[in-house]
């Protein structure tokens, strides 16, 4: 991820012109992403397409894909992208129908970890989301072929393949296997 030096507010960034690149916003400051990439790519869409699937046929909210904007703190900004995220029914409907970004962390926020991706990155995401609210940040690994889920800074799980992907209190009744995440 390339920093650019340069102090930028949620508004200027909805509005800046498109200059092919994606950004995120963090604390300020713009920050480029590199394109995700064929696998990271594939894992989104197979976790997006079961989340949604799920979530709209027992009607807990909405999910959004391809790096929608939340903002999660303001003076300075942080706008977030992740791959997928979830955010709850009665959330949306006290909110309301939204033009710009989110105005606050989704109850559930997925990341799949590219090969241009720091460690040091993903977890300064990963504790943005639960430092704003988010109650559930899952990241896909797929070298390792693995999911880390964080419900706090000190509850986390490492699931291998063999365990299964539970959606618990976030998202009621959503259970997937991680090894059908990378199949």
């Amino acid at each position: 991820m390339d920093v650019v030096r340069q102090q930028v507010t949620a508004d200027e960034l909805l509005y800046m012109p498109d200059d092919g690149f994606r950004y995120e916003l963090v604390r300020g400051e713009l920050r480029r992403m590199n394109p995700a990439g064929n696998v990271h790519g594939r894992i989104a869409v197979r976790i997006t397409w079961r989340l949604a699937q799920h979530v709209e046929e027992n009607r807990l909210g909405i999910v959004y894909a391809a790096e929608p904007g939340f903002r999660i703190s303001s003076n300075p900004d942080t706008v977030r992208a992740p791959d997928v995220a979830f955010v709850s029914r009665a959330r949306i409907e006290a909110i309301g129908e939204i033009e710009g970004f989110w105005p606050e962390a989704p109850d559930l926020a997925v990341e799949v970890i590219s090969p241009g991706d720091a460690y040091a990155d993903v977890e300064e995401k990963v504790f943005d989301w639960l430092n704003a609210g988010t109650k559930m940040v899952a990241v896909i690994n797929p070298r390792q072929r693995s999911a880390t889920v964080y419900k706090s800074p000190t509850d986390i799980a490492v699931l291998a393949e063999a365990d299964v992907l539970n959606g618990v209190d976030v998202v009621p009744g959503f259970e997937r296997a991680v090894r059908e995440i990378f199949a």
